[in-house]
């Protein structure tokens, strides 16, 4: 069996990630018929992307983000969540009200923790965007899909953190203070993605770098299509991973 290992940028692993969202059964079949709402965020611009085909403004295409800081994308700035119909683009205005059961929604996370539960954080008291349609994906079963790097992981709890901390009970913070609430669904990692891509077997084996290679992630990828994956992985590499 063929072994490979490859290392990842943030930006790279989005991509890849995204690639492995785009093969997810849930979605091929949303894809020819249902709805597909992609909510704002980092990597679900990169997801935007592959399965809309065209460029995403990467920086526009959020609510929350850490630049060494929690902070926000200006309401002015931010672009409208996408959604698809059948694979066509539609307003996400009403969307989620006429979603069901066999349609997808896909929300990034900020965390992802040792037990596999995946947690956003909030700075808006109201709950921000996920607020606003957490309740709806799980009162009617909607299919849940959070992708999510590694570099995100931490350990502890998300539950329990969720338990523990709010807007209103912090003092001080570098930033916006935030609360965070777990996320219940398919959590798609460069892991999982790797997997839906071709690899029979994925595992994390380094993470962190330097000079522009900060919150990298190194993995072993083991399969019969392991070359194959290398040279995608080599493509992704080549555009840094944009378009």
């Amino acid at each position: 069996m063929k072994q490979i290992q490859i290392t990842l940028t943030p930006a790279e692993s989005k991509r890849i990630i995204a690639m492995g969202v785009k093969k997810l059964p849930v979605i091929q079949q949303a894809l020819k018929k249902g709805i597909i709402l992609i909510t704002l965020g980092s990597t679900n611009a990169y997801v935007a992307e592959e399965l809309t085909g065209k460029k995403i403004n990467h920086a526009r295409y959020g609510a929350g983000y850490i630049d060494g800081t929690t902070t926000v994308v200006p309401i002015e700035k931010r672009l409208p969540m996408i959604a698809l119909r059948d694979g066509k683009e539609v307003s996400d205005d009403i969307i989620i009200k006429e979603m069901g059961a066999g349609d997808v929604v896909i929300k990034g996370a900020n965390a992802l923790d040792p037990f596999g539960i995946a947690g956003v954080m909030m700075a808006n008291p109201q709950g921000g965007t996920t607020g606003s349609f957490i309740g709806a994906i799980m009162a009617r079963g909607i299919n849940f899909v959070i992708p999510v790097g590694l570099e995100k992981f931490i350990p502890y709890s998300v539950v329990e953190a969720s338990k523990r901390i709010g807007i209103q009970r912090c003092s001080k913070a570098t930033g916006l203070p935030v609360g965070v609430m777990p996320l219940f669904g398919t959590v798609i990692t460069e892991v999982s993605a790797l997997t839906l891509l071709g690899a029979e077997d994925v595992f994390p084996i380094g993470a962190g770098g330097i000079n522009g290679g900060e919150g990298s992630v190194t993995l072993c990828v083991i399969g019969e299509k392991a070359d194959e994956i290398f040279e995608l992985v080599q493509k992704v590499k080549e555009k840094k991973g944009e378009l």
